[in-house]
């Protein structure tokens, strides 16, 4: 078996969907061509030598079994499957993706392929700057400095700005950063499923809502207007408690959490059908308890259309459920839509799964992960 080798990557884009180009590359370069060790604070930065729209830049520590010259054929590939596309201007385009070896351990090569280190690596401040963040001490085999020092000796003038994006190098580690994922839905909308797989995927403790013994559920549907205070005074209730205590325990043995409900739902469900004066005192107690709760990272909602809901409730056979009408749920439905739009600065996620069957198709579901995960590749930290 080939020793593993530490190699120093600078990654950038420019084109397209900057942040998701960055974290598909390395997850990419994890999968394909070894494990990254470091990834550096990620830098906003002028276009090098031609015009053309800002960069997102980052470093890379890479550890490697391949060759420099496998390594190099590894990354073209993953260049290429992220729409990369060389012309006859090569190192002068806007360019979706652009992965360049900085240094493989200490070695020196020139090929018409691949010159190592980088000819001109020590010249470009949005390499420099991130490198420095994760190797300020690693020397230049030929030029004889570290890091640091080459920076500090760089001529380039320009102001490489770190941004608070954050990249991860595996969806598995991905998820562990976002350390609080909510998925919600209407009734029958999946929400509950889809959390208990990205739970058993990714490692992640899984906070469910708990409601089957309510004994006002059942009564509830049979008489709305007799009950629905007592109800949603009661789920207020009991969501908040099991909301309370199940995310502020803190799981050693998991990576993250996740939970199929957050417990704004109470105001939307008690919106839909209390009367007036009943929604204001029922307002006043939500708001008190509102301002308690962990808020979640993203915030899912899974779509899907009146008519798949009803069929869904009605493949799940519970009885109370069965003559849940197709007014009501189109209410619930605004009702999310209305507090999205009411908490812009939340990151809500709206996915339509109407035409999606993440139980039994492999596929949706990895489709859905992956909506995630290029959400996540957006935000900030």
């Amino acid at each position: 078996m080939a020793n593993k080798v530490i190699s120093y990557l600078s990654l950038g884009s420019n084109l397209g969907d900057r942040p998701n180009n960055l974290q598909q590359a390395l997850f990419l370069l994890e999968e394909n061509v070894g494990d990254i060790v470091r990834i550096s604070p990620v830098y906003e930065s002028a276009s090098w030598g031609f015009e053309s729209d800002d960069f997102l830049n980052i470093c890379i520590s890479l550890e490697t079994q391949l060759s420099p010259m496998a390594l190099l054929d590894g990354i073209l590939q993953i260049e290429t499957g992220l729409g990369r596309l060389r012309g006859k201007s090569e190192g002068y385009e806007a360019r979706t993706i652009d992965i360049d070896i900085l240094y493989y351990d200490f070695e020196i090569l020139k090929t018409t392929a691949l010159t190592l280190p980088h000819p001109q690596l020590h010249l470009r401040r949005f390499v420099l700057k991130p490198l420095a963040d994760i190797a300020p001490q690693f020397y230049h085999p030929i030029l004889i400095k570290d890091t640091r020092n080459l920076l500090q000796e760089c001529r380039d003038k320009s102001a490489p700005v770190k941004t608070k994006h954050r990249f991860f190098p595996n969806p598995k580690a991905l998820f562990s950063g976002l350390n609080f994922i909510a998925i919600e839905g209407n009734i029958g909308a999946g929400k509950t499923t889809l959390a208990h797989k990205i739970a058993s995927d990714f490692e992640a403790k899984l906070v469910l809502e708990r409601f089957a013994d309510n004994p006002f559920l059942p009564k509830f549907y049979e008489d709305q207007g007799r009950y629905a205070f007592p109800l949603e005074m009661s789920f207020l209730a009991d969501r908040y408690q099991q909301f309370t205590d199940d995310t502020s325990q803190f799981d050693l043995f998991k990576q993250f959490m996740v939970s199929d409900y957050d417990i704004y739902k109470s105001l939307i469900f008690a919106k839909i059908t209390l009367q007036e004066q009943e929604f204001d005192l029922y307002r006043k107690v939500f708001n008190f308890m509102y301002k308690e709760v962990k808020k979640p990272k993203i915030y899912v909602y899974l779509y899907q259309t009146t008519d798949r809901l009803l069929e869904n409730i009605k493949r799940r056979g519970r009885d109370y459920e069965q003559n849940i009408a197709t007014e009501y749920l189109e209410k619930i439905n605004r009702g999310y839509f209305d507090f999205i739009k009411s908490y812009p600065e939340q990151n809500n996620l709206v996915i339509d799964v109407s035409d999606l069957d993440f139980v039994e198709n492999q596929e949706d579901y990895q489709l859905i992960l992956a909506k995630i995960q290029n959400f996540a590749a957006k935000l900030e930290y």
